[in-house]
């Protein structure tokens, strides 16, 4: 299997780029350290992902088939999407097909896996193919045992008003400020986009559900021996009852120091049904606060507010609302970086030494 850094990308989000669904597309392109060879989607066929998305920060070609893709010298085929409940597209079979058959890995971040397809398997084997099921979590997960409570390193996890507000983007930039100031941060991934971008991790949504906690304390205990701050990603939010579980199993299990509350300006209710609606900041805060106490006291630290859609007049009014409202500070990490969030962080956070429960 090749790295992170020496993949080259065909991402397949066709019908999806432009979406909240191609988050996975969305994250490996913002992020990922391999190149970008091409994007797949027909609707924007002809076009550069610059063009398309320029939020993203790269470019590449967007084409509308597999082989139009292989001119520009893929090694991976990367299903880019999340769809509601994880399942592939039918229609991407034949491209998946094609790509094993040209001899490309095909990493899948999809709850279904492809390992699971005996006729892909056999077609894969043929074309001494890697097939990637970047969801499949280890098979010796342990129950939690409170081991993380006694690390020497200080844990951040963002927790957020819903999914898709920025968690894992919001983990991402905290790593890099921290490092910038000087930290020696390691970003731990607990979802398929972010393992695919660290080339490690585990898919907590993927955990049999007494483990999930375990998961968590395994991923913080597993680090890089020289890291100082670990930023945990974050999944799914206490208001999402269809992902509230792993939200909570991952707030006991990585027992972080402090928290970062991810939110989108203008998200009034959980953006899928039944669309609950969601309380104050402030109260979220009290809650997420009141449920992390259980293994240990963690302050939520700053608010990671993703503005998307807003003037930058109506971003900076909603952060000054915002910081008003809850006493922290507030910012955009899309728009203004993450230094001053980074800050807050840091101030928040302990000397390094084990802190058991009950301490801060």
């Amino acid at each position: 299997m090749t790295t992170p850094t020496e993949r080259s990308w065909l991402v397949l989000a066709d019908g999806y780029l432009t979406g909240r669904n191609a988050k996975t597309a969305h994250g490996v392109i913002r992020y990922g350290h391999g190149d970008i060879a091409a994007v797949l989607d027909r609707d924007n066929a002809g076009a550069s992902l610059r063009t398309v998305l320029p939020e993203l920060g790269r470019d590449a070609p967007i084409v509308s088939s597999v082989q139009e893709g292989l001119a520009y010298g893929p090694t991976s085929l990367l299903l880019g999407v999340a769809t509601a409940g994880g399942w592939m597209p039918e229609h991407w079979r034949t491209w998946i097909n094609e790509a094993v058959e040209s001899g490309l890995e095909i990493a899948n971040g999809l709850h279904g896996f492809l390992k699971e397809d005996p006729d892909l398997v056999k077609l894969a084997r043929a074309n001494k193919v890697n097939l990637w099921d970047v969801r499949e979590p280890p098979a010796d997960i342990p129950l939690f045992s409170g081991r993380s409570l006694d690390i020497p390193k200080r844990t951040v996890l963002t927790v957020g008003s819903d999914c898709a507000v920025g968690k894992m983007s919001v983990s991402l930039e905290l790593a890099a400020a921290g490092s910038a100031n000087g930290f020696s941060t390691e970003f731990v991934a607990t979802g398929q986009t972010g393992i695919l971008i660290a080339g490690r991790g585990i898919a907590v949504d993927r955990v049999i559900s007494d483990f999930v906690a375990g998961a968590a304390e395994r991923l913080v205990c597993e680090t890089h021996p020289s890291s100082d701050v670990l930023l945990v990603e974050g999944q799914g939010s206490l208001w999402n009852p269809a992902f509230s579980g792993v939200t909570l199993g991952l707030l006991h299990g990585s027992a972080p120091h402090a928290l970062v509350l991810c939110h989108e300006a203008g998200r009034t209710t959980t953006d899928e049904p039944p669309f609950v609606p969601l309380p104050r900041l402030t109260d979220m805060i009290a809650v997420y606060e009141a449920m992390a106490s259980t293994v240990r006291d963690a302050r939520v630290a700053c608010i990671a507010l993703n503005c998307r859609g807003l003037s930058d007049r109506e971003r900076k009014r909603t952060l000054n609302e915002v910081e008003e409202q809850t006493g922290l500070i507030a910012d955009d990490v899309f728009a203004g970086g993450a230094s001053r969030l980074w800050d807050a962080v840091a101030a928040a956070l302990p000397e390094r030494r084990a802190i058991r429960h009950g301490s801060r």
